[in-house]
């Protein structure tokens, strides 16, 4: 049998399965977006749609960038740029992500100082404060295709944030959870024909499940060095090292509102599997007399859970000058002994 084809795809499916009229037009939107993905990709479809734009067609006056959750940024920090656009009719057009807006990230050029910035729109400052310490980060923001447009944002450093130190150990692997038994299969039909009777067969027994795999143990956490001296001045700050395992991290902490947390807990117990349900025993066939029926397999034992680690041991070492500003260090060992202070002079860490 030979088919002729229609040039519109939609009809072509829709006659194949005789798909009514009001579905042939919501397929032949769907079979249009598919055309769309395929021919222009993900960017181009959305724009297609209007939920995006391309600057380079778009007539813009002017711009402004901020940081919504800043404005200061901390050594570790990632913060949302976002970018405000002013057409000349006054409507204003914003960055995608964060944002929420339709402006492309790609349709804009950032130039950063001290802090990175990736092109999903996020502004980071490197961990070490070393990097960072006594300077002031900068983003200068243009876009390619109107020259024009540019703005220029200062990001100071802050040091009044939450910091955290972990050492903590790794969390045991979860087991894994048994297989469910199979199902008996069901008795063969006898008769119950009065005149011809015949036994139902017996129903086969459902197999057992298999027991859970029990959970892995918590990783212990190693023993951690904390040193703290004051770098004094109008806005005193703390300088802190943490060190463990041949690892050193390095914190400069406003005592004044931040905070750093070292954590050295042991790491938590992995679950235990779920033991595997037993399998149904198949019915007895129907006869004169019935079959019996199989047994139920039985299920199959959860699998225990693992132990938590041990908590690693913690020494502080501080500064005289720093022991009134202590409150900002705050320590976390479960499962491992009470941690050790001793206030001795401790020289600048950089």
């Amino acid at each position: 049998m030979l088919l002729i084809r229609p040039a519109n795809e939609a009809e072509y499916i829709s006659d194949m399965f005789h798909v009514p009229q009001l579905t042939r037009k919501r397929l032949a939107v769907c079979l249009a977006l598919v055309a769309l993905l395929g021919l222009g990709g993900c960017t181009a479809m959305k724009v297609k749609l209007g939920m995006r734009v391309y600057l380079a067609k778009t007539a813009v006056s002017s711009m402004q960038a901020s940081l919504p959750k800043g404005p200061a940024i901390a050594p570790g920090e990632k913060l949302a740029l976002v970018v405000k656009f002013t057409q000349p009719d006054g409507k204003i057009l914003v960055t995608e992500g964060k944002g929420g807006g339709k402006v492309l990230w790609n349709d804009i050029a950032v130039m950063p100082t001290v802090v990175t910035y990736d092109k999903k729109g996020n502004v980071s400052l490197p961990h070490d404060p070393r990097k960072s310490d006594g300077k002031v980060a900068h983003m200068t923001i243009t876009v390619p295709s109107h020259p024009d447009l540019r703005t220029e944002l200062d990001i100071p450093i802050t040091y009044d944030y939450t910091f955290v130190a972990n050492f903590s150990g790794s969390s045991g692997s979860s087991g894994m959870n048994g297989s469910d038994g199979m199902n008996g299969t069901g008795g063969s039909m006898g008769s119950m024909d009065p005149n011809n009777p015949a036994p139902g067969g017996d129903g086969t027994n459902g197999t057992d499940g298999s027991n859970g795999q029990d959970g892995g143990n918590g990783g212990d956490a190693p023993a951690v060095q904390v040193r703290v001296t004051l770098r004094s001045g109008p806005h005193p700050l703390l300088q802190v090292s943490v060190s463990s395992a041949g690892k050193q991290r390095l914190y400069l902490v406003d005592p004044q509102g931040g905070a750093l947390w070292v954590k050295a807990d042991g790491g938590p117990a992995g679950s235990g599997g779920r033991g595997g349900r037993g399998g149904r025993g198949g019915s007895g066939g129907i006869g004169t007399p019935s079959g019996n029926s199989g047994r139920d397999g039985l299920d199959g034992r959860n699998g225990f859970d693992g132990s938590a680690g041990k908590g690693g041991s913690i020494t502080v070492t501080f500064d005289p000058e720093a022991k009134p500003f202590l409150n900002a260090i705050h320590l976390t060992n479960k499962g491992g002994p009470s941690p050790v202070f001793k206030e001795e002079p401790v020289a600048s860490l950089w």
